[in-house]
């Protein structure tokens, strides 16, 4: 059994803090897929695949939660997309 030291429990407690927010895009009737692709693919560094994906979550789901992180990080992604004029928030994570 390996006991962890306080470095290894300060490194796994600021994952934990670092990844307990999460950018969410929703769907409107206003944008259209290819926009809203383009956004996640310049914005949050997605490929082509993964940005089509989560852009089909988005309309059949009605929101999809495009990337985990820390505030300030999703906060400035969340701001470029609504530059967009695509609705996204960041919210904390649950569970």
């Amino acid at each position: 059994m390996k006991f962890s030291t306080q470095a290894e429990e300060d490194v796994l407690f600021a994952t934990a803090v670092s990844d307990s927010y999460q950018l969410v895009v929703w769907n409107d009737d206003v944008n259209t897929f290819d926009w809203v692709i383009k956004a996640l693919i310049d914005i949050c560094g997605m490929e082509a695949e993964q940005a089509e994906q989560c852009t089909l979550l988005i309309h059949f789901k009605g929101k999809c939660g495009v990337k985990d992180g820390d505030y300030d990080e999703l906060k400035a992604m969340r701001d470029a997309i609504a530059d967009r004029s695509i609705n996204a928030t960041v919210e904390e994570r649950v569970g």
